[in-house]
C-alpha cells in the first residue's frame, strides 16, 4: 500500500497527457474546418463582386471590365488569383460614383470581399501554425485534410474620389 501513490500519480499524468492530446486534435480539426468555411465564404464574395462588376460593365463601362468580370466568374481554381487581380485592376481604372446603385453594389461587394479575405488569411495562418507544431506532425493529427492555402490577391477595396459626396 505505501507505493500506491506512484500508480495514482502515473494515472493522473497519463490522464493529463491524454486530455492534452485530445484537446490539441480537436483544436487542429476546428481550425481546419474554420479555414475551409472561410475559403467557401471568400469564394462566394469573389463571385458576388465579379457578378456586380459584370452588371456594372454591361450598363456603363463596356468590354474590358465585362471581359475581366466574366474571366473571374469562369476561372478555374488555378487561374482564380490572376483573374481576380485583373478584375481589381480593371475596377480601379474606371471612375466609380457611390451614388450610382450599380457602382455602390461593386464598392460594397469589394469591401465585404476585403473583410472576407482578411478573415480567411487569419484562419489559414492559425490552421497552418497549429498543423506545423512538432507533436501534431508526429502524431499526424491533420492527415485527413489538405493544408489550407492562402488566397493571394491585391487589396480589393475600392476608393471613391474625394469630390464625389458619399451617401
Amino acid at each position: 500500500m505505501p507505493h500506491m501513490w506512484w500508480v495514482v500519480a502515473a494515472s493522473v499524468v497519463v490522464g493529463l497527457v491524454a486530455a492534452y492530446l485530445i484537446w490539441t486534435a480537436g483544436r487542429v480539426e476546428r481550425l481546419q474546418s474554420r479555414a475551409e468555411l472561410a475559403a467557401r465564404a471568400l469564394d462566394a464574395h469573389l463571385l458576388r463582386r465579379a457578378a456586380a462588376a459584370a452588371v456594372l460593365a454591361e450598363r456603363r463601362f463596356g468590354v474590358e471590365l465585362y471581359a475581366a468580370a466574366r474571366i473571374a466568374l469562369d476561372a478555374s481554381p488555378d487561374e482564380r488569383e490572376a483573374a481576380e487581380n485583373d478584375l481589381t485592376r480593371q475596377l480601379r481604372s474606371v471612375p466609380l460614383d457611390q451614388g450610382d446603385p450599380d457602382c455602390g453594389a461593386v464598392i460594397a461587394a469589394s469591401r465585404r470581399l476585403a473583410l472576407s479575405r482578411q478573415v480567411h488569411t487569419d484562419l489559414v495562418r492559425d490552421a497552418r501554425s497549429a498543423r506545423s507544431r512538432p507533436l501534431v506532425r508526429l502524431l499526424r493529427m491533420g492527415r485527413g485534410r489538405e493544408w489550407p492555402r492562402y488566397f493571394d490577391i491585391d487589396d480589393p477595396t475600392l476608393t471613391v474620389p474625394a469630390d464625389v459626396p458619399a451617401s
